[in-house]
């Protein structure tokens, strides 16, 4: 059974949502579609203040190469063309609609497309005019990662269905829900990359997604002899593209590489089962599939939410009661807590854990200095010195992190953190280093060429 060096294991939490079928989401009054939900340059609006729209219609195109559409999640009309509150509390360019009351859910948009008779390189072109980003968190343009350096031919697609982080469960469910329709999405980036084999790695606390899958492929003779469906062992960060990559093909990817530079390919099984869903009904994603989990909501579970959903209607729908101290976006090890009631859910929102106070790290609790025990590199599962970086961290030596300690490697899985006995916050710490790094990068480029008093 494959895993990789390291790691931790968290409580797992997965029983408070895993077994809730997906359930179908209602609109909320408005909906904000924020246009820079991915990495990359934000969409360029196409509709006006006033208009009219239909579920599924393109209301947003995308600016370039690493840059994707956004689609109209409901029939309703456009009221404002501006900017919104976004996840940091930064106002960024968004549209917001008001769908008309007792509108259909079905999709009113969209013309059947014949993907056994695409090109490659028109399933890469098609994924894009889908909207499709990574549906792990990470939200990577999908067609930008299945575009790689004509040089770098990639012979594995890894799909990841390990969803190592406590309480979110979406991935799991789709697995038991959707089984065919990641199939089907499994050979159309197969065909889209020319690759030769697809694995699908999945922790071995979900036996029984594991198994559907199998029983999927094992009837189809198109797909038996080249799909396969791997167990993982259970442990925080099993997800992770290097964690993952190594556990399946007993490859690592290099310090500041990616899977390509080995041949693979990674991509989150939701985003194959949307690929497999909206690609043969030429539609563009509109909606996703989200946990909603913690004690302070009274209806935990897995649903089908439109995206742009303001998340104070998210809260209400789900019950938040007295026990709410904390609301976190993703899962609680590399999610962020949620500061705005007003933030919409995103196409990178997989789950909301919202925390009870004896769930919650006191705020209050003290840092003490580091001794040096060790725990951090014992459970890094990249190998880096988190003790040393926190340390170089304090002294704001941001530098010296990046340049002699590959900062920039971390992936701020949160296990050094989890295992801190000084209770140091190393990822906050890490985080910040990254950031003030990048900013400092952008000030020296936008000095270039600038002409000197």
């Amino acid at each position: 059974m494959g895993t990789f060096k390291h790691g931790i294991h968290p409580p797992e939490k997965k029983e408070i949502s895993g077994d809730k079928k997906i359930r179908r989401f209602p609109f909320s009054p408005y909906l904000i579609i924020l246009l820079s939900q991915h990495i990359g340059r934000p969409a360029k609006p196409i509709v006006k203040e006033g208009q009219e729209v239909v579920r599924g219609q393109k209301i947003a195109e995308a600016d370039g190469f690493v840059s994707v559409p956004m689609h109209s999640p409901a029939t309703g009309v456009i009221k404002k063309v501006g900017t919104s509150l976004d996840f940091d509390g930064k106002m960024t360019p968004s549209i917001v609609i008001e769908p008309y009351p007792g509108s259909e859910q079905s999709v009113q948009t969209g013309q059947d497309v014949n993907v056994d008779a695409l090109k490659p390189e028109e399933i890469v072109k098609a994924v894009q005019e889908m909207g499709m980003v990574g549906l792990g968190g990470a939200a990577f343009p999908t067609h930008v990662k299945f575009s790689p350096p004509k040089d770098k031919p990639i012979r594995t697609l890894i799909i990841n269905g390990a969803e190592c982080e406590p309480y979110l469960t979406s991935d799991y469910r789709v697995m038991l829900e959707q089984a065919k329709r990641i199939l089907r999405g499994t050979k159309i980036v197969l065909k889209a990359l020319k690759a030769e084999e697809a694995i699908i790695g999945i922790e071995d606390n979900k036996k029984d997604a594991a198994q559907v899958l199998k029983d999927t492929i094992a009837i189809d003779d198109s797909a038996v002899n080249f799909i396969k469906v791997e167990l993982l062992k259970t442990k925080y960060p099993q997800g992770a593209e290097k964690m993952l990559t190594k556990a399946l093909v007993n490859k690592e990817i290099p310090s500041g590489g990616l899977p390509a530079d080995i041949g693979v390919i990674v991509s989150n099984i939701a985003t194959v089962s949307e690929i497999g869903e909206l690609m043969p009904k030429g539609q563009g994603l509109i909606e996703r599939v989200v946990t909603l989990s913690g004690k302070g909501i009274d209806n935990p579970g897995n649903y089908l939410v439109p995206l742009g959903t303001p998340l104070e209607f998210v809260l209400e729908q789900a019950g938040i009661n007295d026990k709410a101290r904390q609301i976190i976006f993703g899962g609680p090890m590399m999610g962020k807590s949620a500061a705005y009631l007003e933030v919409p859910i995103t196409k990178g929102t997989s789950g909301i854990v919202v925390l009870s106070e004896d769930e919650v790290i006191p705020r209050n609790q003290k840092v003490y200095p580091c001794i040096r025990c060790g725990e951090c590199v014992n459970v890094c599962p990249l190998y880096l010195n988190p003790s040393r970086l926190g340390i170089l961290a304090r002294n704001d030596e941001y530098d010296k992190m990046a340049e002699e300690f590959n900062l920039n490697d971390c992936f701020e899985c949160g296990s050094c953190a989890y295992v801190c006995p000084s209770n140091i916050p190393l990822t906050q710490y890490f985080r910040i280093a990254k950031k003030v790094l990048r900013e400092g990068r952008k000030r020296k480029e936008s000095m270039v060429g600038t002409p000197e008093a």
